[in-house]
């Protein structure tokens, strides 16, 4: 049997190397970068809810320092006005 045989069904035609080269186009590029985007949303999501609790409690404890401290002076304050009122009291008694 020759390869020329009219018996014989065609050959297959070789690969064609080039019929995956349409898919790094641009289309295919931004379509990977849509599909990463949205796996990796969740995970953004998640992270970003994570860091804005302890960026607020980060905050909410720097504001009740700040908030203890100027409390602080000013019960220090009312102190020595206390004091100050019970002196001219024990002057104004005598």
């Amino acid at each position: 049997m020759s390869e020329s045989d009219p018996g014989d069904p065609p050959a297959p035609p070789p690969p064609d190397v080039n019929a995956n080269a349409g898919t790094t186009g641009p289309s295919a590029v931004a379509d990977l970068r849509q599909r990463l985007r949205q796996l990796a949303q969740p995970l953004v999501d998640t992270i970003d809810a994570r860091l804005a609790a302890q960026v607020d409690a980060r905050v909410d404890e720097r504001v009740e320092a700040r908030l203890r401290d100027r409390l602080a002076v000013i019960e220090r304050a009312i102190a020595d006005l206390d004091r100050a009122v019970t002196a001219i009291e024990a002057r104004l008694g005598e």
